[in-house]
């Protein structure tokens, strides 16, 4: 092995010193003799080849001494001979060969023609492996030999040079309390909006100035860093530049591209905007999103320039490099399924090792959130753009990642003359010195722009200096800020005074560099430099019929990764169809009588429905896949249609399919009429009714675009179609002004389809009253008597499919995502108060537009109020309630969790895997602990094991709070536990956040005017009075910002008064201003005498030394330091400096990031040392032994912590506070509530309409039917849709109550009990509306008994489909599953409620389940109390009149005297799914810690 590996060295020292002129090779042993390179060292032509190790083994090479140094001449004339047969072809051909070193026969390595369109895997990989072995080292390189082969023949590389000038961007935006979206509210913005639209009223909105005035250059082969403390408008202007700005906002100024605007050329193809939100399928791998990516952005010019090259090149008879010839003849096909640009992308974004993972989404495990961020990046970079505009692409990057990435883009913008700007949050000291220029924004206005070298000199020529220890990135995102500019002010003989943004604008337009800057602006482009290829001007980058392959590719793969799906369906309409067959039992359905008609009409229509609403989980995963194609839309990957048009192809199998099953399974055993032609016609019929439903489903998805709105467009629609589709009501029976609805609506198409095939089958064909029995049962619903009306019928749903599929197509292609619109607070305070800020404006806080894609808010909440503690003095603050100072001690402590299975089977023997190792340690009162360590080391775990929070696994060891053992119950009661996600109900304000934690956390001895006061103190410390009434939010969609969000984790914990708090990585995610402000809180409420700890995840050095103590931990959870730091780290630097072999820390260097460094694995295999023995073994560990054995002592004179309850508060009050909570959760969620009100009102109109005076007309069979139908079709829709819209709600507000619960709030009942009040007030005032607007219109008689019956039914049946949707969240750990399970009990009611089937019909081994539907009691309630006394006579077509009241009872089983019964039950069921829904909650936790 040893030979093995010096041969490795010597080729490589021999390939570093050849490389220089390109010639060498890292084979060269292997391939071309030393001799041959050393002669032809001069003609830097780079013949040479770098390629051999990928084919040959070193060993090989070795033992083949003789051969390596001499190569006969017969094989360079061969490949000589090779080279010029593809120089003789004609272009298209030569441009398609290539020569590849090959691994010949008798174990020689020479060249070989290969054909580049069809490259195997093996090739790419090896030629991948030639170019960049090392990326690090390799990829300038390889560029700089790309570059040197156009230069040499003389052909320009297209450059694009940005100009912008006074460029100014604003948009609208709601005032103060307007904008928190109350129910109130979002109805006036509504009405408001509609009468501005007809101008008969004038917004209230208010401008908001994104962009001021803004000129510059961006320049190619310069590497632009756009830095700007958040909301200062940093995405806005680089959207702006690639063209692709929001269409709410208003743009002015001009931007243009080497002289041209954006109406001539393309700019969306010409330049790439990288997004800062991922969005990804996360069911494709990580190269075939690229390799999509790449096939639809095409190569652009690629292959013109390779033509023009090559021909160039044959002119001057120049052999080019075979390995760049062949990299640049592969990247040049355009619509090839996978690329190598997609190779090189993932090689240098470092994504070769996730290549064929799962990206992975919400419900898939997939890459981590570093690497999703990189893909996004790749997906652009695969593309032939020149101009890059990227907007923070290094979230959840540690620093060397984002170093290795910034570094690799630089080469490219320096080699390829490539035009880039970068935005990024923290960029670590190394990183920022890799950029040319910078641009620093703020509130809107550019305060400086230019090189990089020229940045601090300009901030010292007005006073400020950024200080020794601190990254310059940082200061200039912090000098121009209000709050923090004060501390780098430099000028000891001039007293301080505020700089605003626009006196440094104004200074930097008379420096030296803003002068330069302007002079540049004022001579136009010279439009004749530009190249020819710079600007694209076709819309898209392959032909269609390549898109058209693309996507249909795509598309195919995503079903075959979602089979799930496919096969649940399946397997759900399977077992309905076994279900409906042993209903409608053929040996009960008897033909040829006008009695057995109603059990056939039932079972056609139960088909009907099955078959149709099979197609409703297209809705969803539509709207699911809508985020990524807007994206891709408006990146100009493809047009709608190539988008819609695969999903139509193939979801035509799977209706045929589905189809299928159904009529294979239901046609004999049910007993429809036994013909072979029937049974084709009644497939082809089910086959147009999916097709239908498929398309209509789509379309409705693509128009409503978020869930909530898609799932009430679809109720609505269905409704309509469904109950004027000819069953429900008979079409006679339809008003004359509504019977249009029955000719648009699908369903009644695919109803007359489907009873024609039956009824006019021979066995019905028995004469009756001079027509047959058939033909009766037809004209009495109204039905088509003509065979030939099948046909129509049939070409109808086809025609409907075609429609909607258009429609979809069209709705794709002009409407826009919905933009939700963020909340705005403006609070204009009168100057007693506080002072307005500098310019005379009100105090802007927190202003995000209306559109999902600009985070530009104008967050200056912070910049524009005055600075908390200036008028304060050093007082202690937050100290309104005493606490007792608590110590945290813990020796020898471990934790295992049981094996995984994955682990297992690789062969592992033992039953635990072990966490954490004898972890020993001691957290003090006033004393800041940090917890580090790389991931995986257990920083969070050992949290969760102190703090009490790991819901598995085992723990050994003791920990003691201040000398007495801990006990988690009254533990909980004193410690506050920040975690790293920041968990809150959405739809309360910051300060009900904060006043709900503390009334349910404090003693029952504080009062509320205490209470309150301590609340504003603890905002007060935590600086979030400017945010008070701002809404919280869902995390990345609207409300608070991650900033914002950190400090109200902090401060729900802090207003509990605890006295051991634990945070998990507060600053992760933050920009270093943000990150500044939070640990401003952390430092504040360890002053107040807290005891805390802190995970912390890569810190800069001014956060890493506001830390007391350190706990340093290494992967396998085991302890490598705790201790002091130290002034400036010392304590920690001297600790391993004085570890033999460790190196010294460089001056101004990051400790963390150093300690970090050297006490990593490879370092310790490297002196092979083991940190965590050298500790154990050192004197620091036995001082914190001393300490541990004196804090795991009690103080004499103390008692161990005690509470006479186990919650803070008694039960009423527990109530009292969910409750309160969640009425305002409720008040302020229009999206579910106004929706909800809005639907109700809507349907009910629309079936008062349908049945209007329906109510006391009953004369004829048909009218009862009718009836029943109208009571049907009434509950069971409305009910319906409030149990799927309840579960969103309930699933976000699940994972609130576990943290709530966690931290000992309350116990689960009062929670429950709170959910379902407030459902029950909102239920109520919803039946209310519909059942007076129902009961008007149907025309009941007019009773306050029956209408109190008719009302108490309708409510009843409400609450429990309300409860059943809340229950099966409870038991389900998602849900998502719970709409999969929610589905199909509801078929289940639906078949069983007695309209459908008659319970008098039902199979007797079935009958036991129609009294277990609770719509069926519900039907049976509103039928019998409004009719079921009635004694007029009813006509029944083939029987004799008789009573309604008797009608009732034999043929339906409703009996009058019964009602009390129905009564009692209905508030069984209620009852019984509230306890169920309690019980999951109370006893069910599906969060797994």
């Amino acid at each position: 092995m040893a030979l093995a590996l010096t041969g490795d060295d010597l080729v490589r020292s021999m390939s570093r010193r050849m490389s220089t002129t390109g010639l060498g090779s890292r084979g060269g042993l292997a391939s071309a003799s030393i001799r041959e390179a050393m002669n032809n060292r001069s003609m830097s032509t780079g013949l040479g080849s770098r390629r051999g190790w990928a084919s040959t083994s070193i060993r090989e090479a070795w033992n083949n001494q003789t051969d390596v140094f001499q190569r006969s001449g017969r094989e360079e004339d061969e490949e000589e001979l090779k080279w010029a047969a593809i120089e003789r072809l004609p272009t298209y051909d030569r441009i398609r060969k290539a020569m590849l070193k090959q691994v010949l026969e008798e174990g020689k390595v020479g060249y070989e023609q290969v054909d580049i369109a069809n490259l195997d895997m093996h090739d790419k990989k090896n030629l991948m492996e030639s170019i960049l072995s090392v990326v690090e080292q390799d990829n300038e390189r390889f560029l700089l030999r790309l570059r040197e082969r156009t230069d040499r023949v003389g052909i320009d590389v297209p450059k694009i040079e940005v100009r912008f000038e006074h460029l100014s961007i604003e948009g609208d935006a709601y005032l103060g309390t307007r904008a928190l979206p109350t129910l109130l509210n979002s109805t006036l913005n509504t009405l408001e909006g509609a009468l501005g639209l007809m101008k008969l009223f004038p917004s209230k909105k208010r401008v908001v100035n994104i962009l001021g005035d803004v000129s510059g250059i961006v320049k190619p082969s310069r590497m632009t860093l756009l830095l700007g403390p958040p909301g200062s408008g940093k995405t806005t202007l680089l959207q702006a530049l690639a063209g692709k700005t929001d269409t709410n906002l208003r743009v002015s100024g001009k931007i243009t591209y080497c002289g041209h605007e954006f109406q001539e050329f393309i700019p969306q193809r010409t330049s790439a905007y990288i997004s800062q939100h991922d969005l990804h399928h996360g069911e494709m791998t990580v190269r075939e999103t690229l390799d999509f990516s790449g096939r639809c952005l095409g190569v652009g010019t690629r292959y013109e320039l390779l033509a023009e090259l090559s021909r160039r090149e044959k002119q001057a008879g120049i052999k080019p490099d075979p390995e760049i010839d062949a990299f640049m003849k592969a990247t040049a096909m355009a619509g090839q399924n996978t690329s190598l640009v997609s190779d090189y992308v993932l090689k240098i974004l470092g994504l070769d090792i996730c290549s064929d993972i799962m990206v992975g989404d919400d419900m898939r495990r997939g890459i981590s959130g570093g690497q999703k961020k990189r893909v996004t990046t790749g997906e652009m970079l695969v593309g032939p753009a020149k101009a890059l505009f990227m907007d923070e692409i290094s979230t959840g990057l540690d620093s060397s990642t984002t170093f290795q990435i910034v570094r690799f883009m630089k080469q490219m913008v320096h080699i390829m003359d490539v035009t880039m700007v970068i935005s990024l949050l923290q960029p670590a000291p190394e990183t920022y010195d890799l950029f040319d220029d910078i641009i620093l924004l703020s509130e809107g206005k550019i305060v400086y722009q230019g090189p990089r070298e020229h940045v601090l000199e300009f901030f010292e020529s007005l006073g400020f200096k950024c200080p020794e220890r601190k990254g310059i990135a940082d200061f200039l995102q912090e000098v121009t800020s209000k709050k923090d500019q004060q501390q780098y002010w430099c000028r000891e003989n001039e007293p301080y005074h505020y700089v605003s943004v626009s006196k440094f604008v104004e200074h930097f337009n008379s420096f030296h560099v803003g002068q330069k800057l302007d002079d540049e602006l004022r001579i136009p482009y010279d439009k004749s430099r530009i190249h020819p290829a710079a600007l694209v001007k076709e819309k898209y980058g392959i032909s269609n019929w390549e898109l058209f392959k693309a996507c249909f590719a795509r598309e195919w793969l995503l079903m075959k990764r979602n089979s799930f799906v496919y096969i649940f369906k399946t397997t759900q309409i399977t077992i309905m169809s076994v279900i409906a067959f042993t209903v409608f039992f053929r040996t009960k359905m008897k033909a040829g009588h006008i009695s057995n008609g109603t059990k056939f009409y039932g079972a056609l229509f139960f088909s009907l429905i099955n078959v149709m609403f099979n197609g409703m989980a297209e809705l969803a995963l539509t709207i699911f896949r809508l985020p990524v194609f807007f994206k891709q839309r408006d990146f100009l990957f493809y047009p709608a249609w190539a988008f819609a048009l695969p999903i139509w192809v193939l979801r035509i199998p799977l209706s045929l399919l589905e189809s299928g099953i159904w009529i294979l399974l239901t046609y004999y055993t049910i007993g429809f009429a036994p013909s072979a032609s029937r049974f084709f016609r009644q497939f082809l019929a089910f086959f147009g009714i999916h097709q239908m439903a498929l398309s209509l489903f789509r379309f409705i998805a693509a128009v409503g675009r978020t869930q909530v709105v898609a799932n009430t467009l679809g109720t609505f629609t269905l409704l309509v179609v469904f109950v004027l589709g000819g069953f429900v009501v008979a079409k006679d029976d339809i008003k004359s002004w509504m019977i249009w609805g029955y000719y648009i609506s699908p369903m009644s198409y695919g109803q007359n389809a489907i009873v024609i095939t039956e009824f006019l089958d021979k066995r019905w064909s028995t004469p009756f009253n001079s027509t047959t029995v058939g033909k009766v049962l037809l004209k009495s619903r109204g039905m088509y008597t003509e065979e030939f009306w099948y046909w129509i019928c049939v070409a109808a749903l086809l025609g409907f499919s075609l429609l909607f599929n258009l429609c979809f197509i069209a709705a794709l292609t002009y409407l826009n995502p919905l933009g939700d619109s963020k909340a705005v607070i403006l609070e204009e305070e009168d100057e007693s108060k506080k002072q307005s800020s500098s310019n005379g404006q009100p105090n802007l806080k927190s202003i995000e537009m209306s559109s999902p894609s600009t985070d530009m808010a104008m967050k200056n909440n912070l910049d524009n109020s005055v600075p908390s503690g200036a008028n304060q003095g050093p007082s202690k603050r937050g100290m309104v309630l005493p606490f007792q100072p608590l110590s945290l001690a813990f020796d020898h402590v471990n934790y295992f969790v049981d094996m995984p299975a994955e682990m297992k089977s690789q062969g592992i023997e033992e039953t635990r895997l072990q966490l954490l190792r004898d972890v020993s340690g001691a957290f003090r009162p006033g004393v800041l602990t940090a917890l580090v360590g790389v991931s995986g080391a257990g920083k969070t775990t050992l949290m969760d094991v102190l703090a009490g929070r790991k819901t598995g696994g085992y723990i050994e060891g003791s920990i003691s709070i201040s000398g007495y053992p801990k006990n988690q119950q009254t533990f909980a009661r004193v410690t506050g536990y920040c975690e790293q996600n920041d968990i809150h109900s959405p739809h309360v304000t910051v300060y009900e956040s904060l006043v709900y934690s503390a009334w349910l956390r404090l003693a029952k001895d504080v009062d509320a005017e205490t209470r309150k006061m301590f609340v504003e103190d603890v905002m007060e410390l935590v600086e979030l009075n400017p945010l008070k009434n701002s809404l919280v939010g869902l995390p990345g969609v609207d409300g608070l910002s991650t900033e914002q969000r950190k400090r109200l984790t902090i401060a729900v914990e802090l207003v509990a008064n605890p006295s051991i708090i634990f945070m998990d990585e507060p600053t992760s995610g933050l920009d270093a201003r943000a990150a500044a402000i939070v640990m401003r809180t952390v430092r504040n409420t360890v002053d107040t005498g807290r005891t805390v700890v802190c995970t912390i995840h890569q810190p800069s050095i001014d956060i890493f030394e506001a830390f007391d103590e350190l706990f340093l931990m290494k992967r396998g959870g085991q302890v490598i330091y705790a201790g002091p730091l130290g002034r400036q780290s010392h304590k920690l630097v001297e600790y391993f400096e004085a570890i033999p072999g460790v190196p010294k820390i460089k001056e101004g260097y990051n400790p963390a990031t150093w300690m970090l460094e050297i006490s990593s694995t490879a370092v310790e295999a490297q002196l092979d040392v083991d940190f965590s023995e050298i500790y154990s073994k050192s004197e620091l560990y036995r001082k914190n032994e001393e300490l541990i054995k004196d804090l795991s002592t009690p103080v004499p004179g103390t008692k161990d912590l005690h509470f006479p309850t186990t919650y803070s508060q008694g039960f009423f009050t527990q109530c009292k506070a969910c409750f309160w909570k969640q009425h305002n959760s409720y008040w302020r969620n229009p999206q579910y509530n106004a929706i909800r009100f809005f639907m109700t009102f809507f349907v009910g109109i629309i079936f008062g309409l349908i049945f209007w005076g329906k109510g006391d007309k009953i004369h004829k069979q048909q009218d009862l039917m009718n009836l029943l139908g109208a009571m049907y079709s009434a509950v069971l829709f409305l009910g319906a849709t409030n149990t799927s819209a309840v579960q969103s709600v309930v699933a976000i507000e699940r994972t609130v109550f576990y943290r709530e619960r966690a931290a000992g709030m309350y116990s689960p009942l009062p929670y429950a009990f709170a959910q379902v009040a407030i459902e029950a007030i909102y239920v109520s005032i919803q039946t209310l509306m519909y059942s007076i607007l129902l009961y008007s219109m149907i025309g009941f008689h007019m009773d306050v008994g029956k209408f109190f019956l008719f009302y108490y039914f309708i409510l009843m049946c409400f609450m429990y489909f309300t409860l059943y949707g809340m229950m099966l969240v409870a038991l389900t750990p998602n849900h998502q599953f719970a709409a999969i399970v929610m589905s199909f009990f509801l078929s289940f009611w639906n078949l069983f409620s007695g309209f459908l089937i008659p319970r008098t019909e039902i199979p007797i081994w079935w009958r036991w389940y129609y009294w277990a539907s609770p719509v069926a009691w519900t039907i049976n309630g509103l039928v019998t109390s409004q009719v079921g006394d009635k004694d007029d006579p009813v006509v029944i077509p083939g029987e004799l009149p008789m009573a309604v009241k008797a009608y009732l009872e034999t043929h339906l089983g409703f009996r009058y005297d019964f009602l009390p019964v129905v009564v009692a039950a209905h508030i069984g069921w209620v009852l019984l799914f509230l306890f169920v829904f309690a019980y999951g909650i109370k006893f069910l936790n599906f969060q797994r810690r």
